[in-house]
């Protein structure tokens, strides 16, 4: 079966997940109300990694709606004020050397956690229409040295989409990489497994410019042996894949859940690359958000029984303002924080402390 055909098959409603796990027609009701206003699309090949019998279990957590996304909540529909760098549609510039190319609005998995719930599944809004104007800024634009290509997940495109980007990209000079931030290795790894077209097209232009694919895995219970073999089979291809982990409560906001995660990636030839400080997004805060204070000794705790290739990681926070490394306690309030990306050239490398509450979970929007 190609891809997309699986890819159909995806469950997306409340009375299909109903055949997986038991619900009164009630709760069928309570779970069509969520999947209306956050869309509902789990692959066979994901669900097949519940434990229906555990209410804990980090796999559900991960794919399946729960009441507390559409509770009453302060959270940010674009929290990282993705709009404020939008250049073009579709084509964002927040820091000098880096753009980033929305290039679709489907992913895989719509994974509950999802920093851009505004857009996936929903709206095209956002995502680029007129990609030859995308191709032009980015050759004028001398000072960037990639592109990162995301959505959505940048591997739900079409083969031809991808050699496309992929053929006006790796002609530029100033370029020196090229990424793909995509989930599929971990949610829909077939996407990569059964398809050697598409391994065939980043075989031949990785080998005109470096191309990087950016995953998410947050659960060791993710590193199974289908999906470690989609990164093997990338790897072979010459294909460099890291790793950006979000910390999730009830998901992975345990040290030796981290540490055997981070164990677990650099076994399976990924690099650990960051670990997101969960962002304050609508539908999303009251569910997974850990205080940073707590998320702190939990990410600290992990590093304790990790070696110097799997404590690479940096404990991040992709703020409005920039990408803010939380660097450790100075006391029991006061924390560190440096910026490791600024959308603010004076505030590059700026190191800062912040008092924090006990249950602060984000910087304010002026630090």
């Amino acid at each position: 079966m190609i891809w997309q055909e699986e890819l159909r098959r995806n469950v997306e409603t409340a009375e299909e997940l109903a055949k997986y796990l038991p619900m009164t027609e009630e709760e069928i009701r309570e779970m069509d109300a969520i999947i209306e206003k956050w869309p509902m699309s789990v692959p066979r090949y994901y669900l097949s990694l519940i434990d229906f019998n555990d209410p804990n279990d980090p796999i559900a957590k991960l794919s399946l709606p729960n009441m507390r996304e559409i509770e009453t909540d302060d959270g940010l529909f674009d929290q990282s004020g993705e709009g404020k760098n939008t250049k073009l549609i579709g084509l964002q510039h927040k820091y000098g050397p880096t753009a980033l190319l929305l290039s679709t609005n489907l992913c895989g998995m719509y994974c509950r956690h999802c920093f851009r719930k505004r857009l996936v599944g929903l709206t095209e809004s956002e995502t680029a229409q007129y990609f030859d104007e995308v191709y032009e800024y980015v050759e004028s634009h001398k000072e960037l040295t990639n592109v990162l290509v995301s959505g959505g997940d940048s591997f739900l495109n079409s083969n031809k989409r991808i050699e496309e980007i992929l053929s006006h990209f790796s002609k530029l000079s100033h370029l020196d990489f090229i990424r793909f931030g995509t989930r599929t290795p971990v949610v829909f790894p077939q996407r990569i497994n059964d398809d050697e077209e598409l391994l065939d097209i980043l075989e031949k232009y990785g080998k005109e410019k470096k191309i990087y694919v950016v995953t998410q895995y947050n659960h060791p219970n993710e590193l199974t042996e289908q999906s470690l073999q989609s990164i093997e089979n990338l790897r072979r291809r010459g294909i460099i894949v890291s790793n950006q982990t979000v910390l999730l409560k009830g998901i992975n906001d345990d040290p030796e859940i981290l540490s055997q995660l981070m164990r677990g990636l650099i076994a399976g030839g990924v690099l650990p690359y960051y670990v997101f400080q969960c962002r304050p997004v609508a539908g999303v805060k009251k569910q997974f958000q850990v205080p940073i204070k707590d998320a702190y000794d939990i990410v600290s705790r992990s590093r304790h029984s990790l070696d110097g290739h799997s404590k690479r990681f940096r404990y991040i926070m992709s703020h409005e303002t920039g990408k803010i490394e939380i660097l450790g306690k100075l006391s029991e309030n006061e924390m560190l924080f440096k910026y490791h990306h600024a959308k603010d050239p004076k505030n590059e490398e700026r190191i800062f402390t912040y008092k924090l509450t006990d249950d602060c979970s984000w910087l304010p929007e002026h630090i």
